[in-house]
């Protein structure tokens, strides 16, 4: 065992418990943390901050406001609602369309058909905490349904895929691509099934992909080939996970975007917490890249110089065997 945790470290792995204590807890104050755990708050600093996110139809705040549900997507054929203190995906529900017999029903992104009132009921529990990071009571967001790249058409089953970048001291350290597979219902998390795929920080194209922490060559689902997937507009969205760091003031963090077949890179969400498994989808490790910045970091080096060094120093590194 204590050989095992030798080898992991000279690989440059972070575990858990590292992250936590000399990074999370380090880094990102806790007074800072609403800006990444309320999603409504989160979007409004990005577009402050000129950053483009899916739009924002309406806001759920209270019970009261679930009825009116119906009229804030009266013209909507497809949106998202998701909890906006939630957490890995649960509690969202993806609307592709509406039902052609019954127009108070909706079709999911997995091709079910819920009525309205399963949909009001779902928003009464948003509301009520259920997926809330607390457990306390939530805001249910209804925004903009995102339609993937076409990019992604072979390597994902149904959902939308994602792209994760850690953001260390403003410096983009790593990134993966998320894939929706038939296990994860759809949803871009790793936790669920989803497929993770290193990207090289250079170029921007996918590595090996890694599924229930095992390298695989291929889509679980569609059998396409997972390597070698060029990422569109790689150098803006490095940049715009930069910028990240000055929305936040989080020193160590997530970046989840997604790329629309028509508006491009839009931001997804913020994390002060981002897992360690992205390193498996590299093959490598965090620590040795956070201390490589650390030796570079220019605290006055804006967003875009940022992204160039980490492109530069980043490129298709590969620690862990």
């Amino acid at each position: 065992m204590l050989g095992t945790a030798a080898r992991l470290r000279d690989a440059g792995v972070l575990g858990l418990n590292e992250r936590n204590t000399d990074y999370i807890m380090r880094l990102n104050p806790r007074r800072y943390y609403p800006r990444v755990d309320d999603k409504v708050l989160t979007k409004e600093l990005a577009l402050k901050a000129g950053m483009a996110v899916p739009d924002l139809y309406g806001v759920i705040a209270n019970q009261g406001e679930v009825r009116t549900f119906p009229d804030i997507v009266e013209n909507l054929q497809s949106f998202v609602i998701k909890p906006a203190a939630g957490s890995g995906g649960d509690g969202i529900l993806v609307v592709t369309g509406r039902s052609e017999r019954k127009r108070d029903c909706f079709r999911l992104s997995s091709g079910e058909i819920i009525s309205e009132g399963e949909i009001l009921y779902h928003l009464s529990n948003i509301v009520g905490g259920q997926y809330s990071l607390s457990g306390n009571p939530d805001k249910a967001l209804i925004e903009y349904c995102v339609h993937f790249d076409p990019v992604f058409a072979n390597v994902s089953y149904q959902g939308v895929p994602d792209i994760r970048v850690v953001v260390y001291r403003g410096y983009p350290a790593m990134a993966m691509v998320r894939l929706p597979t038939r296990a994860s219902d759809g949803k871009a998390n790793l936790h669920q099934g989803a497929v993770g795929a290193g990207i090289d920080m250079g170029i921007g194209v996918t590595l090996n992909g890694v599924l229930d922490d095992e390298i695989v060559d291929e889509h679980p689902d569609t059998g396409a080939l997972i390597e070698g997937l060029e990422i569109p507009h790689w150098n803006f969205i490095l940049e715009s996970s930069a910028k990240g760091y000055e929305v936040t003031e989080l020193g160590y963090l997530g970046v989840d975007m997604v790329i629309d077949r028509d508006r491009g890179p839009l931001i997804l969400e913020m994390n002060a917490r981002p897992g360690l498994n992205i390193q498996i989808a590299n093959c490598a490790g965090l620590r040795n890249r956070i201390a490589r910045i650390d030796e570079i970091h220019n605290k006055s080096a804006e967003p875009a110089e940022r992204a160039r060094i980490a492109r530069r120093e980043f490129q298709l590194e590969r620690g862990i065997q």
